[in-house]
């Protein structure tokens, strides 16, 4: 087994579960995977009992944020390179080989990310506006010079977030015990990458799309977009980063995109 766990996020009963499973399984080098959950029911139990996988229940509070943090620290005590994994998202069989050799060529990794692909209406879909933006803005990390300046980084996460949550794995040991705040619904990600951007160590990327990230209008994310709740979040991430009025230009632009998170 690699030092790595991928602990899976489990809500409800999502049709995409098993996808998900079979999906690191699958895996070219092997990983521990573990299923964590904050709505506890027979589905889940059931897939867990199927793939004999370890099966943890948040009784605490819930909530996106909660559930991520939970599934971290039941994950970091089994081993020191994390992946929480959204079960409606699949991950190619070399995602992970990739990740760990990366991770090892770096000093002091603080995360490794890589590109991603949609799946929408069940097609996998590799070009369009947003993939092509998020591409353009984290070609400076195509560098491995580059990974370790915090100057570069939060220059990056200024314009937004391009770095895909479920793609991400964490480095256990250079980061705080609880990676995520609780106070946002969709902009949580970034919010924790601003946060880590400003330790010294390394934001570890790979441009190659090596796991495919679900669009659907069960998400949060579109949820969020039309009670406009991601309007507000985004502007204050902005403001993290710029003056105000320059934090409404560019938040009002990404309100006119959303459209593009949406089926």
């Amino acid at each position: 087994m690699a030092e790595h766990t991928f602990a899976v996020c489990a809500y409800k009963e999502s049709p995409y579960l098993e996808r998900c499973l079979d999906s690191l399984r699958a895996q070219t080098i092997k990983s521990n995977i573990i299923i964590v959950t904050s709505t506890p029911n027979d589905y889940i139990e059931k897939m867990a009992a199927r793939y004999q996988i370890p099966y943890y229940i948040n009784h605490g509070e819930k909530g996106i944020t909660q559930d991520w943090n939970f599934a971290y620290a039941k994950a970091k005590t089994k081993t020191k390179y994390i992946t929480i994994a959204h079960q409606d998202d699949v991950y190619d069989a070399g995602y992970l080989e990739e990740a760990l050799k990366r991770l090892g060529r770096a000093k002091k990794p603080l995360i490794f990310f890589c590109d991603y692909y949609e799946i929408r209406d069940g097609r996998r879909v590799t070009k369009n506006k947003l993939l092509g933006i998020k591409r353009l803005m984290l070609l400076p990390l195509r560098l491995e010079l580059l990974q370790g300046s915090r100057w570069v980084r939060r220059r990056i996460l200024s314009l937004g977030s391009p770095i895909c949550c479920p793609s991400v794995t964490f480095a256990a040991e250079y980061l705080p015990e609880a990676v995520f705040a609780h106070h946002y619904r969709v902009c949580e990600d970034w919010e924790a990458w601003e946060k880590l951007s400003k330790l010294k160590g390394e934001f570890v990327y790979s441009p190659q799309a090596l796991m495919g990230h679900r669009i659907h209008a069960d998400s949060e994310t579109s949820a969020a977009i039309d009670d406009h709740t991601r309007t507000r979040e985004e502007y204050e991430m902005f403001c993290k980063f710029w003056p105000v009025p320059v934090a409404k230009m560019i938040s009002g632009i990404y309100a006119s995109g959303q459209k593009s998170n949406q089926l």
